[in-house]
């Protein structure tokens, strides 16, 4: 009995120091943990959407993937919680909730921004013969309150899950080891790789304007992360402030109903603007 007993013992020791190695590794080696975890976890999760001949919004493959969707806050808040404790938790939340952060004129580019680009990137795309008809506003979504709030919510709900720890944890991580050109890069691959499936999850894009396909997607994830590092500098590192500049991504692009045939050409645009704010940290660095 007692050498049974200093059998499980000898096992709880072992686990406990294993345990603590991968702790101490976990917390030497940030950089490269939050992208294991955050898309581990969510492909993990994603395999049953993936086999699914159902639509990604029916029971159960809805489940499968709101917990695969979960990875950003799992990975966000539980390397926060690792490697800073409570009090790395509460900058996260205070970084969440602060609008004072936010300067008065980067409200306003957060608010209008996507908007104003949609617009101009449309205008060009006539005037180059790309399409005549590059949007097609829905109006009617403000005559209807209900239409109007679930729009809102969806375009709102996915970057609160995203921002606290793909911005708020790692970019805030990366930045500590490197240049914003590099951080940005790297937290837009981590990003653009998590994206990655949402083009076989059956029925996912079934009701919006929006069709990607991998080959002018990915990139333009990766730079629109620039312009992301380049609002959470501005705003004292604001998650609240990305978010929105996030949320009101989505909500541009399914309020103007952009052409699916306008996203290949929009992606020009997103290079050139990420191109600028390179070239503009570059100039401030040896400044």
């Amino acid at each position: 009995m007692l050498s049974h007993w200093n059998f499980w013992l000898q096992k709880g020791v072992i686990v406990s120091k294993s345990l603590s190695r991968l702790h101490q590794w976990a917390c030497s080696h940030p950089v490269l943990v939050f992208p294991l975890v955050y898309i581990g976890w969510a492909y993990l999760f994603w395999i049953p959407v993936l086999l699914s001949e159902s639509s990604v919004w029916t029971f159960p493959t809805i489940l499968w993937f709101l917990i695969g969707g979960a990875s950003p806050v799992i990975a966000g808040i539980g390397l926060a919680a690792m490697t800073g404790g409570r009090e790395q938790l509460r900058d996260l939340g205070r970084r969440l909730v602060d609008w004072r952060r936010i300067p008065g004129k980067w409200w306003l580019l957060i608010l209008l921004f996507w908007l104003g680009f949609d617009l101009v990137m449309a205008g060009i795309a006539v005037v180059l013969g790309i399409t005549d008809a590059p949007i097609s506003a829905n109006w009617s979504l403000f005559s209807n309150p209900l239409l109007l709030l679930f729009l809102l919510l969806l375009s709102f709900i996915f970057p609160a899950v995203e921002e606290v720890g793909l911005r708020g944890y790692y970019l805030d991580t990366l930045q500590q080891h490197m240049g914003p050109t590099a951080a940005g890069l790297v937290n837009g691959t981590a990003w653009a790789i998590w994206h990655a499936p949402f083009v076989w999850f059956p029925g996912y894009y079934a009701n919006t304007t929006f069709n990607p396909a991998l080959y002018w997607w990915l990139p333009m994830i990766v730079c629109q992360t620039l312009l992301i590092v380049q609002v959470y500098n501005r705003t004292q590192r604001s998650i609240l402030a990305v978010l929105i500049f996030h949320g009101m991504m989505n909500f541009a692009g399914e309020w103007l109903r952009i052409s699916p045939d306008m996203y290949p050409f929009v992606l020009s645009g997103n290079i050139l603007v990420a191109m600028f704010l390179v070239v503009f940290w570059q100039r401030a660095r040896h400044a």
